[in-house]
């Protein structure tokens, strides 16, 4: 597997450098075709967060990419965070695999009858596949990022999607956590 690693404005120091890469290795050995990794090492530098070593660890292999981003107040323990994170987002993705080839059969499939009242209800459920459960439609006016970036002010909403006037394409104005603006133009 292909490992790259930066850090902003700085060199990594060889031991965290081993540190991740052995951690990495690990995690990348639950998920089957993981061909590359990279790893991105950098400090907040407002004075007044106190977690400012953040870790950004990307997985990519077979068609998937596992991201996962933790800060703490070492890069060590930064390292640690992360990897919990993507240990969770790859057991979700090998059991959503699973469950797409060996899926379980229904009450139904199992007796040919509807389930019964004495049948035991379903405790799975914060495991099972996401479903829609809502559905909008929308007239869309081609508009400029500014005027979709108003627009979702006056909705309340963290991101708007419009086509954008100058493109003709489909796009998103989002707000980031930082409290600025970012657009997704397609093209």
């Amino acid at each position: 597997m292909e490992i790259t690693m930066q850090c902003r404005n700085a060199e990594v120091p060889e031991p965290l450098r081993a540190l991740a890469r052995e951690k990495v290795t690990r995690v990348s050995r639950h998920l089957e075709g993981c061909d590359h990794a990279e790893i991105h090492f950098f400090e907040e530098r407002n004075p007044r967060i106190a977690d400012r070593e953040v870790c950004e660890i990307t997985l990519r292999g077979h068609g998937h990419v596992v991201r996962a981003k933790a800060a703490a107040p070492e890069a060590l323990a930064a390292v640690d965070r992360v990897i919990e994170k993507l240990e969770h987002q790859v057991a979700r993705l090998k059991t959503k695999q699973l469950r797409r080839s060996h899926p379980r059969p229904s009450a139904v499939q199992l007796d040919g009858h509807g389930p019964t009242d004495d049948a035991e209800p379903d405790t799975d459920d914060y495991d099972a596949e996401p479903r829609f459960v809502k559905s909008k439609s929308f007239s869309i006016k081609p508009m400029t990022a500014e005027e979709a970036a108003l627009q979702m002010d006056l909705l309340g909403h963290d991101f708007f999607f419009f086509t954008n006037a100058d493109t003709s394409a489909a796009a998103v104005v989002y707000r980031r956590n930082d409290g600025n603006l970012g657009l997704i133009d397609g093209t």
